[in-house]
């Protein structure tokens, strides 16, 4: 072969060389992350996500690839549909079982990694706690068991008050416990509850004509999805109407409510970021026990407290967890 000839052939092979390693190299892993919208209203657990993920070695863009879906309550099947359709490795579905259980209808195979307020077992997402079984596994705050001391916060804030409101939707997976265990703690203080039932498609304007109209003292906000999505228009009225309320989570606080009660939400997004990556190492959503919540928090606004009238007790400043100014 002629010299001239053979370095063309050498300077050809050299520069197919990346191109073969590449094409050599293991399918980058992707990750379907499902959650209710809008997409804003999910930075927090977003960023809590990914950093359990880079516990686990995973991060987004250097070795795992995550396509985000964000469905309303009407399109939550056709989004979960579409998602499964991709093949994703893993379906990441924090602070969301209702999407959890829309994707776990559709396969049996792709893991899926959720996290609830309430008892996974009792909705159908796994087995049990100890031994999830199939392709599904996640965290639990189990936040639906401490309605009784959500209540009696709102009892502290106000000693005199005696007519609690509850605000859910009709499609809450807790609706019926939570409904019995506020009727439950309202009794033990001489209170009674009523129960608003929102519905989330239609203007939420009327269920707080209900509460005004009832001359409630106060309300609760429990991890319902369906108001979360609905939470400023929420907040708008309980200021105007200058209505105390407590929320499930700080992320209500964040935005302007008055006290909130439960896990930190970071702490479920890390969760399942920590368990996505743990199964995409390998291991197997059956053998992973389904993590719960240890610590709870409890917030408060100042600034709203002050924009509504209402005097909040030394006795609850000085347990709070966080005081907003």
């Amino acid at each position: 072969m002629r010299r001239r000839e053979f370095m063309t052939v050498l300077a050809g092979a050299a520069a197919a060389w990346p191109r073969a390693a590449r094409a050599q190299q293991p399918a980058m892993p992707v990750v379907g992350f499902l959650r209710p919208g809008p997409p804003e209203a999910s930075a927090g657990m977003l960023a809590a996500f990914r950093k359990g993920l880079s516990e686990t070695g995973f991060v987004e863009g250097r070795n795992l690839a995550i396509e985000f879906t964000w469905y309303s309550r009407d399109r939550r099947s056709e989004v979960a549909a579409d998602l499964v359709r991709r093949k994703v490795d893993v379906i990441a579905a924090p602070g969301n079982s209702l999407g959890a259980l829309a994707v776990k209808a559709l396969t049996t195979t792709i893991p899926i990694v959720f996290s609830t307020s309430g008892d996974p077992v009792k909705l159908g997402l796994v087995a049990t706690l100890n031994q999830p079984g199939g392709n599904v596994t996640g965290y639990t705050d189990m936040s639906s068991e401490i309605v009784p001391k959500e209540l009696g916060l709102l009892h502290e804030l106000l000693p005199r008050a005696t007519r609690f409101g509850v605000l859910m939707t009709p499609a809450y997976p807790y609706f019926d416990r939570v409904t019995t265990d506020a009727k439950s703690a309202a009794v033990a203080f001489g209170g009674q509850v009523d129960i608003l039932v929102i519905d989330p498609k239609r203007d939420i304007d009327a269920g707080f004509t209900e509460l005004v109209q009832k001359r409630l003292d106060a309300f609760y906000v429990p991890d319902d999805a369906g108001l979360f999505d609905r939470r400023a228009q929420i907040l708008t009225l309980a200021a105007r109407h200058a209505v105390p309320a407590i929320y499930f989570s700080r992320d209500w606080v964040a935005a302007g409510g008055l006290m909130s009660y439960g896990p930190p939400a970071i702490e479920q997004g890390r969760q399942v970021g920590i368990y996505t990556g743990r199964i995409l190492k390998g291991e197997k959503p059956s053998d992973l026990p389904v993590a719960r919540a240890t610590r709870f928090e409890f917030i408060i606004n100042l600034a709203t407290a002050r924009a509504i009238g209402v005097e909040v007790p030394p006795t609850l400043l000085s347990i709070a967890d966080e005081v907003i100014e």
